[in-house]
């Protein structure tokens, strides 16, 4: 049986990987600046990672939410604490777009309205519902299109007004910083002022924190550089399990909930929830969100030297790149010839770094220097 391949892949096999560095079968090292799709947040086999998980599957890996499960309460609890987030509910379940989905859901049940608004460059994951709200018309299926999921400018207030004017927006779901469109950072005023007109029209505000949470710019979640913003409901996933799948919807106290709302099978389940932990109290213990932040600001002054760049956007350690030619070949280029993992999908011209949020100087400066040479 072949797989079913869906993605352009680098010819690289990798076998280990420790920290920010990849192995492949053949013995060779590779930094890693992608953490595969932002997903290592505390770098790859980080050791109190891998003893949590191992201890819980000593224990007990699996059982349904049928019964109580006291470890979904404790990352439950360390969540709140490490977000200020303290008021807010979890719902877990598995991945971002599972997240997407369900916030979504909870938004139409909240409201009684059925229509959604999303923005141009727009990621929000392939389930049903997040799919029509992503901008990619490519990935939507027939069984997936609807006339009431609407991708307006990113950016523009106005647009989103006259839309909510209509009276059937159940909410509005906007990245952190989007990702998959570029690494474009929504403005405060834009973020402020869609919290305040979901309020007037009755809607909700969905984060997508997905990929830029978790710490990755410097704040726990990337809204939270937006003073006085307070979502309705805000999702995660990717850095959030280091590479064991989970995700979650933080959500609002307005939000009741109700017996059969929302359920997952295997969403918070006892070897997700100790990932979850562990991530929490490597974020906490090595102060990995201060780190991001420092090193995103040496990162973006570096790049701003190097001729070849004609903008850098982002904050902490999602950054775009955009380059004065088109980014595949150097892209392509970073693994051949210096072994650098980079991001892809992310513009024509433009690099995406989301390396692990332990990533070194000395690391960086690495590839600071490859790109250069490149470059120039």
């Amino acid at each position: 049986m072949n797989i079913f391949d869906v993605y352009p892949l680098i010819d690289v096999s990798p076998k280990k990987a420790l920290g920010a560095n990849l192995w492949d079968e053949k013995g060779n090292q590779y930094l890693d600046l992608y953490g595969g799709h932002a997903v290592i947040s505390i770098g790859h086999s980080h050791p109190h990672f891998n003893k949590r998980i191992k201890d819980q599957l000593d224990n007990l890996a699996f059982y349904s939410n049928s019964v109580h499960i006291p470890i979904q309460k404790q990352l439950a609890s360390k969540l709140g604490d490490l977000s200020c987030l303290h008021d807010y509910q979890l719902f877990l379940c598995n991945s971002g777009a599972e997240a997407n989905e369900n916030a979504l859901k909870l938004a139409s049940f909240a409201t009684g309205k059925s229509g959604f608004i999303s923005f141009s460059g727009a990621f929000h994951g392939r389930t049903s519902g997040a799919v029509v709200l992503t901008d990619n018309p490519k990935i939507i299926a027939p069984c997936n299109q609807r006339d009431d999921a609407y991708i307006l400018p990113f950016g523009d207030i106005g647009a989103v007004e006259e839309k909510l004017k209509e009276g059937n927006i159940a909410g509005i779901i906007v990245e952190g910083i989007q990702g998959v469109g570029g690494i474009h950072v929504p403005s405060p005023e834009f973020l402020l002022e869609l919290s305040k007109l979901c309020k007037t029209y009755g809607a909700k505000l969905i984060l997508d924190e997905v990929q830029s949470g978790y710490g990755r710019t410097g704040r726990f979640f990337a809204h939270q550089w937006v003073d006085g913003l307070v979502p309705d409901m805000i999702t995660t996933a990717k850095g959030m399990g280091n590479g064991f799948p989970i995700g979650g919807v933080l959500i609002h106290p307005d939000i009741k909930a109700s017996y059969g709302l929302l359920g997952t099978t295997f969403g918070g389940n006892h070897l997700a929830c100790a990932a979850g932990l562990a991530v929490l109290e490597v974020l906490e213990e090595e102060k990995l969100m201060q780190h991001a932040d420092k090193m995103g600001n040496y990162l973006m002054e570096a790049l701003s030297k190097i001729k070849g760049i004609e903008e850098i956007r982002g904050k902490g350690l999602m950054i775009g790149i955009d380059l004065d030619r088109e980014a595949g070949p150097v892209r392509s280029e970073l693994v051949s010839k210096y072994r650098i993992f980079t991001g892809s999908s992310a513009g024509k011209h433009t690099i995406r770094l989301l390396p692990p949020l332990n990533i070194k100087m000395n690391e960086l400066s690495s590839f600071l220097d490859s790109l250069e040479k490149i470059l120039n």
